[in-house]
Protein backbone atom coordinates (compact mmCIF):
# COMPACT_ATOMS: atom_id res chain seq x y z
CA UNK A 1 0.00 0.00 0.00
CA UNK A 2 2.99 2.29 0.71
CA UNK A 3 4.20 2.18 -2.99
CA UNK A 4 1.09 3.61 -4.45
CA UNK A 5 0.13 6.81 -5.68
CA UNK A 6 -1.49 9.24 -2.81
CA UNK A 7 -2.82 12.62 -3.86
CA UNK A 8 -4.56 12.38 -0.70
CA UNK A 9 -1.61 14.52 0.25
CA UNK A 10 -1.86 17.40 -1.78
CA UNK A 11 -5.23 17.66 -0.23
CA UNK A 12 -4.32 17.45 3.88
CA UNK A 13 -4.30 21.14 5.20
CA UNK A 14 -5.71 24.57 3.60
CA UNK A 15 -2.23 25.82 3.17
CA UNK A 16 -1.10 22.85 1.12
CA UNK A 17 -4.91 22.94 -1.00
CA UNK A 18 -4.04 26.60 -1.73
CA UNK A 19 -0.85 26.31 -2.76
CA UNK A 20 -1.73 23.52 -5.63
CA UNK A 21 -4.46 25.25 -6.49
CA UNK A 22 -5.09 25.44 -10.75
CA UNK A 23 -7.75 27.46 -10.69
CA UNK A 24 -8.41 30.92 -9.07
CA UNK A 25 -9.67 34.55 -9.60
CA UNK A 26 -8.76 38.38 -9.00
CA UNK A 27 -11.22 41.05 -7.79
CA UNK A 28 -10.19 42.90 -11.50
CA UNK A 29 -11.27 39.78 -13.39
CA UNK A 30 -15.02 40.73 -11.68
CA UNK A 31 -17.69 42.82 -13.56
CA UNK A 32 -20.78 44.19 -11.78
CA UNK A 33 -24.03 44.69 -13.46
CA UNK A 34 -25.91 47.66 -12.27
CA UNK A 35 -29.09 48.88 -12.78
CA UNK A 36 -30.07 52.74 -12.20
CA UNK A 37 -33.87 54.22 -12.70
CA UNK A 38 -34.72 57.19 -14.17
CA UNK A 39 -36.01 60.20 -12.00
CA UNK A 40 -36.39 57.42 -8.50
CA UNK A 41 -35.29 59.02 -5.36
CA UNK A 42 -34.89 55.68 -3.44
CA UNK A 43 -32.98 52.48 -4.75
CA UNK A 44 -36.08 49.92 -5.37
CA UNK A 45 -35.38 46.10 -3.82
CA UNK A 46 -35.45 43.57 -7.00
CA UNK A 47 -37.81 40.79 -5.58
CA UNK A 48 -36.62 38.12 -7.59
CA UNK A 49 -33.19 39.06 -7.37
CA UNK A 50 -32.40 39.43 -3.15
CA UNK A 51 -29.66 42.40 -2.32
CA UNK A 52 -29.91 43.84 -5.79
CA UNK A 53 -31.55 47.25 -6.29
CA UNK A 54 -32.44 49.80 -8.82
CA UNK A 55 -30.45 52.56 -8.29
CA UNK A 56 -30.78 55.99 -7.98
CA UNK A 57 -27.90 58.39 -9.64
CA UNK A 58 -26.38 58.76 -6.11
CA UNK A 59 -26.33 55.60 -5.17
CA UNK A 60 -25.78 54.14 -8.30
CA UNK A 61 -22.09 56.61 -7.90
CA UNK A 62 -21.88 55.09 -4.19
CA UNK A 63 -21.43 51.92 -5.90
CA UNK A 64 -19.13 52.55 -8.14
CA UNK A 65 -16.72 54.05 -5.41
CA UNK A 66 -17.23 51.04 -3.64
CA UNK A 67 -16.55 48.93 -6.75
CA UNK A 68 -13.35 50.50 -7.68
CA UNK A 69 -11.83 50.70 -3.72
CA UNK A 70 -12.43 46.75 -3.86
CA UNK A 71 -10.31 46.64 -7.08
CA UNK A 72 -13.71 45.99 -9.41
CA UNK A 73 -12.23 45.53 -12.90
CA UNK A 74 -15.48 47.19 -14.22
CA UNK A 75 -19.28 48.00 -13.49
CA UNK A 76 -21.79 47.12 -16.26
CA UNK A 77 -24.32 49.77 -16.95
CA UNK A 78 -28.51 49.07 -17.38
CA UNK A 79 -30.76 52.21 -17.69
CA UNK A 80 -34.10 52.59 -16.88
CA UNK A 81 -36.20 55.27 -18.34
CA UNK A 82 -39.38 56.96 -17.39
CA UNK A 83 -41.03 56.31 -20.79
CA UNK A 84 -40.87 53.91 -23.64
CA UNK A 85 -41.45 53.76 -27.19
CA UNK A 86 -41.54 52.08 -30.55
CA UNK A 87 -38.11 53.74 -31.32
CA UNK A 88 -36.59 53.65 -28.02
CA UNK A 89 -35.86 56.97 -28.18
CA UNK A 90 -34.78 57.00 -24.64
CA UNK A 91 -31.32 55.05 -25.60
CA UNK A 92 -29.94 58.14 -27.94
CA UNK A 93 -31.45 60.82 -25.57
CA UNK A 94 -28.06 62.76 -24.81
CA UNK A 95 -30.40 63.69 -20.94
CA UNK A 96 -31.87 60.01 -21.08
CA UNK A 97 -30.78 58.39 -17.50
CA UNK A 98 -28.05 55.60 -19.43
CA UNK A 99 -26.33 58.52 -20.71
CA UNK A 100 -26.25 60.51 -17.68
CA UNK A 101 -25.34 57.66 -15.35
CA UNK A 102 -22.33 56.85 -17.66
CA UNK A 103 -20.67 60.51 -17.04
CA UNK A 104 -21.98 60.88 -13.43
CA UNK A 105 -20.33 56.97 -12.98
CA UNK A 106 -17.37 58.20 -14.65
CA UNK A 107 -16.95 61.03 -13.08
CA UNK A 108 -16.74 59.05 -9.76
CA UNK A 109 -14.30 56.36 -10.96
CA UNK A 110 -12.15 57.71 -13.29
CA UNK A 111 -9.90 54.96 -14.54
CA UNK A 112 -9.75 53.11 -11.80
CA UNK A 113 -12.97 50.80 -12.55
CA UNK A 114 -14.08 50.22 -16.10
CA UNK A 115 -17.10 51.77 -17.30
CA UNK A 116 -19.15 49.53 -19.52
CA UNK A 117 -22.73 49.91 -20.90
CA UNK A 118 -24.89 47.84 -22.62
CA UNK A 119 -25.59 48.71 -26.18
CA UNK A 120 -29.27 47.55 -26.38
CA UNK A 121 -32.86 48.71 -27.05
CA UNK A 122 -35.03 46.22 -24.70
CA UNK A 123 -34.62 48.72 -21.96
CA UNK A 124 -35.61 51.16 -23.94
CA UNK A 125 -38.78 50.01 -26.51
CA UNK A 126 -42.53 49.74 -25.50
CA UNK A 127 -42.59 46.65 -27.19
CA UNK A 128 -39.41 45.03 -25.22
CA UNK A 129 -37.57 43.93 -28.30
CA UNK A 130 -33.81 44.49 -28.84
CA UNK A 131 -34.66 46.65 -31.79
CA UNK A 132 -36.76 48.43 -34.43
CA UNK A 133 -39.57 46.65 -35.27
CA UNK A 134 -40.97 46.08 -38.99
CA UNK A 135 -44.56 46.74 -39.57
CA UNK A 136 -45.33 43.01 -39.45
CA UNK A 137 -43.58 42.61 -35.91
CA UNK A 138 -40.40 41.12 -36.88
CA UNK A 139 -37.09 42.81 -35.27
CA UNK A 140 -35.28 44.97 -38.58
CA UNK A 141 -32.01 44.01 -38.42
CA UNK A 142 -30.25 47.07 -40.20
CA UNK A 143 -32.47 49.75 -39.09
CA UNK A 144 -31.37 48.23 -35.43
CA UNK A 145 -27.67 47.99 -36.13
CA UNK A 146 -28.22 51.96 -37.28
CA UNK A 147 -30.00 52.67 -33.48
CA UNK A 148 -26.97 50.78 -31.93
CA UNK A 149 -23.94 52.98 -33.90
CA UNK A 150 -25.75 55.89 -32.43
CA UNK A 151 -26.43 54.35 -28.76
CA UNK A 152 -22.36 53.37 -28.89
CA UNK A 153 -20.92 56.56 -29.90
CA UNK A 154 -22.92 58.14 -27.27
CA UNK A 155 -21.95 56.27 -24.55
CA UNK A 156 -18.32 56.63 -25.64
CA UNK A 157 -18.62 60.42 -25.92
CA UNK A 158 -20.54 60.15 -22.20
CA UNK A 159 -17.26 58.01 -20.56
CA UNK A 160 -17.89 54.57 -21.55
CA UNK A 161 -14.41 52.50 -21.61
CA UNK A 162 -16.30 49.28 -22.85
CA UNK A 163 -19.75 49.33 -25.29
CA UNK A 164 -20.66 46.08 -25.59
CA UNK A 165 -23.39 45.43 -27.90
CA UNK A 166 -26.10 42.53 -26.43
CA UNK A 167 -28.42 42.57 -29.94
CA UNK A 168 -27.48 38.96 -31.42
CA UNK A 169 -28.02 41.59 -34.77
CA UNK A 170 -25.96 40.15 -37.96
CA UNK A 171 -23.14 42.99 -38.62
CA UNK A 172 -23.46 44.93 -35.25
CA UNK A 173 -19.86 44.55 -34.32
CA UNK A 174 -18.58 45.97 -38.00
CA UNK A 175 -20.91 48.76 -37.84
CA UNK A 176 -20.69 49.99 -34.16
CA UNK A 177 -16.48 49.66 -34.78
CA UNK A 178 -16.99 51.51 -37.57
CA UNK A 179 -18.81 54.24 -35.94
CA UNK A 180 -16.64 54.18 -32.56
CA UNK A 181 -13.57 54.76 -34.84
CA UNK A 182 -15.23 57.20 -37.33
CA UNK A 183 -16.26 59.56 -34.66
CA UNK A 184 -12.98 59.55 -33.20
CA UNK A 185 -13.43 56.77 -30.38
CA UNK A 186 -10.66 54.14 -31.24
CA UNK A 187 -9.90 53.57 -27.78
CA UNK A 188 -13.05 52.64 -26.36
CA UNK A 189 -12.83 48.81 -25.93
CA UNK A 190 -15.82 46.62 -27.92
CA UNK A 191 -16.87 43.66 -25.67
CA UNK A 192 -19.37 41.74 -28.12
CA UNK A 193 -22.19 39.16 -26.74
CA UNK A 194 -21.28 36.59 -29.81
CA UNK A 195 -22.90 33.64 -27.95
CA UNK A 196 -25.85 34.72 -26.37
CA UNK A 197 -28.50 32.49 -26.01
CA UNK A 198 -32.39 32.31 -25.54
CA UNK A 199 -32.15 31.37 -22.04
CA UNK A 200 -34.87 30.85 -19.51
CA UNK A 201 -32.65 32.07 -17.28
CA UNK A 202 -32.80 35.44 -17.61
CA UNK A 203 -36.37 36.03 -15.83
CA UNK A 204 -35.32 37.80 -12.60
CA UNK A 205 -33.07 40.33 -15.43
CA UNK A 206 -37.00 41.40 -16.96
CA UNK A 207 -38.02 42.33 -13.95
CA UNK A 208 -35.01 44.28 -12.64
CA UNK A 209 -35.69 45.87 -16.35
CA UNK A 210 -38.59 46.31 -16.15
CA UNK A 211 -38.95 44.77 -19.10
CA UNK A 212 -42.25 45.56 -21.56
CA UNK A 213 -41.26 42.26 -23.53
CA UNK A 214 -44.38 40.14 -24.71
CA UNK A 215 -43.08 36.79 -26.63
CA UNK A 216 -39.60 35.80 -26.45
CA UNK A 217 -36.22 36.64 -28.09
CA UNK A 218 -35.63 33.49 -30.45
CA UNK A 219 -35.66 35.24 -34.02
CA UNK A 220 -32.14 36.82 -32.31
CA UNK A 221 -30.60 34.76 -29.66
CA UNK A 222 -29.21 31.56 -30.03
CA UNK A 223 -30.94 28.41 -29.18
CA UNK A 224 -29.50 26.64 -26.70
CA UNK A 225 -29.41 23.06 -28.39
CA UNK A 226 -26.87 24.62 -30.58
CA UNK A 227 -22.68 24.65 -29.80
CA UNK A 228 -21.47 24.82 -33.64
CA UNK A 229 -23.37 27.98 -34.33
CA UNK A 230 -22.49 29.87 -31.12
CA UNK A 231 -18.50 29.15 -32.88
CA UNK A 232 -19.70 30.38 -36.20
CA UNK A 233 -21.19 33.89 -34.22
CA UNK A 234 -17.83 33.83 -32.79
CA UNK A 235 -15.65 33.88 -35.85
CA UNK A 236 -17.72 36.37 -37.27
CA UNK A 237 -17.28 39.16 -34.38
CA UNK A 238 -13.83 38.45 -34.14
CA UNK A 239 -13.62 39.25 -37.45
CA UNK A 240 -15.61 42.29 -37.34
CA UNK A 241 -13.42 43.87 -35.05
CA UNK A 242 -14.65 42.49 -31.27
CA UNK A 243 -11.68 42.78 -28.39
CA UNK A 244 -13.66 40.94 -26.18
CA UNK A 245 -16.19 38.12 -26.90
CA UNK A 246 -19.31 37.07 -24.12
CA UNK A 247 -20.96 33.77 -23.44
CA UNK A 248 -24.50 34.52 -21.82
CA UNK A 249 -25.53 32.59 -19.62
CA UNK A 250 -22.60 31.07 -17.67
CA UNK A 251 -22.94 27.87 -15.89
CA UNK A 252 -25.63 26.46 -18.43
CA UNK A 253 -22.83 26.71 -21.09
CA UNK A 254 -19.39 26.13 -19.31
CA UNK A 255 -19.09 24.15 -22.76
CA UNK A 256 -19.44 26.76 -24.86
CA UNK A 257 -16.99 29.09 -22.57
CA UNK A 258 -14.34 26.65 -22.96
CA UNK A 259 -14.85 26.00 -26.79
CA UNK A 260 -14.18 30.00 -26.96
CA UNK A 261 -11.11 29.57 -25.03
CA UNK A 262 -9.55 27.18 -27.18
CA UNK A 263 -10.86 29.08 -30.64
CA UNK A 264 -9.12 32.01 -29.61
CA UNK A 265 -6.62 34.07 -28.09
CA UNK A 266 -8.70 37.08 -27.44
CA UNK A 267 -10.24 37.76 -23.87
CA UNK A 268 -13.27 35.91 -22.48
CA UNK A 269 -16.18 37.23 -21.09
CA UNK A 270 -18.90 34.95 -19.53
CA UNK A 271 -22.19 36.35 -17.75
CA UNK A 272 -23.79 35.03 -14.41
CA UNK A 273 -27.07 35.99 -14.83
CA UNK A 274 -29.89 36.77 -12.98
CA UNK A 275 -31.61 33.27 -13.21
CA UNK A 276 -28.19 31.31 -11.82
CA UNK A 277 -28.12 34.06 -8.54
CA UNK A 278 -31.54 34.00 -8.18
CA UNK A 279 -31.25 29.68 -7.76
CA UNK A 280 -28.06 30.22 -5.24
CA UNK A 281 -30.02 33.14 -3.55
CA UNK A 282 -33.27 31.22 -2.97
CA UNK A 283 -31.44 27.29 -1.70
CA UNK A 284 -28.73 29.67 0.44
CA UNK A 285 -32.08 31.69 2.36
CA UNK A 286 -33.90 27.88 3.00
CA UNK A 287 -30.50 26.63 4.65
CA UNK A 288 -29.98 24.02 1.64
CA UNK A 289 -26.38 24.95 0.76
CA UNK A 290 -23.69 27.05 1.98
CA UNK A 291 -24.17 30.66 0.07
CA UNK A 292 -20.75 32.09 0.28
CA UNK A 293 -18.84 28.79 -0.70
CA UNK A 294 -21.53 28.15 -3.66
CA UNK A 295 -20.68 31.94 -4.67
CA UNK A 296 -16.72 31.39 -5.02
CA UNK A 297 -17.60 27.68 -6.48
CA UNK A 298 -20.06 29.13 -9.04
CA UNK A 299 -17.03 32.06 -10.13
CA UNK A 300 -14.48 29.15 -9.71
CA UNK A 301 -16.29 27.16 -12.05
CA UNK A 302 -16.81 29.59 -14.81
CA UNK A 303 -12.67 30.66 -14.75
CA UNK A 304 -11.97 27.06 -15.00
CA UNK A 305 -13.83 26.99 -18.25
CA UNK A 306 -11.82 29.43 -20.11
CA UNK A 307 -13.23 32.82 -18.77
CA UNK A 308 -11.13 35.89 -18.09
CA UNK A 309 -13.98 38.33 -17.46
CA UNK A 310 -16.79 37.62 -15.24
CA UNK A 311 -20.26 39.42 -14.82
CA UNK A 312 -21.70 38.64 -11.76
CA UNK A 313 -24.23 39.91 -9.21
CA UNK A 314 -21.42 38.99 -6.68
CA UNK A 315 -18.47 41.04 -7.62
CA UNK A 316 -18.46 43.32 -4.85
CA UNK A 317 -19.39 41.29 -2.46
CA UNK A 318 -16.79 38.54 -3.40
CA UNK A 319 -13.85 41.44 -3.76
CA UNK A 320 -14.99 42.72 -0.27
CA UNK A 321 -14.49 39.96 1.15
CA UNK A 322 -11.22 39.20 -0.24
CA UNK A 323 -9.97 42.56 0.89
CA UNK A 324 -10.98 41.04 4.61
Amino acid sequence: MSSIPRPRRLRANPTMRAMVAETSWRPEQLVLPAFVGEGFTEPRPISSMPGVVQHTLDTLAQTAAEAAAAGLGGIMLFGLPEEKDAEGSGATDPEGILNVAIARVRQEVGDDCLVMTDVCLDEFTDHGHCGVLTESGVVDNDATVERYQEMAVQHAEAGAHVVAPSGMMDGQVRAIRAALDTAGHDSVTLMAYAAKYASAFYGPFREAVASSLQGDRRTYQQDPANLREAAREIELDLAEGADVIMVKPALGYLDVVRMAREMCDVPIAAYNVSGEYAMVEAAAAQGWIDRDRAMAETVTSIRRAGADIILTYWALELAQQRMN
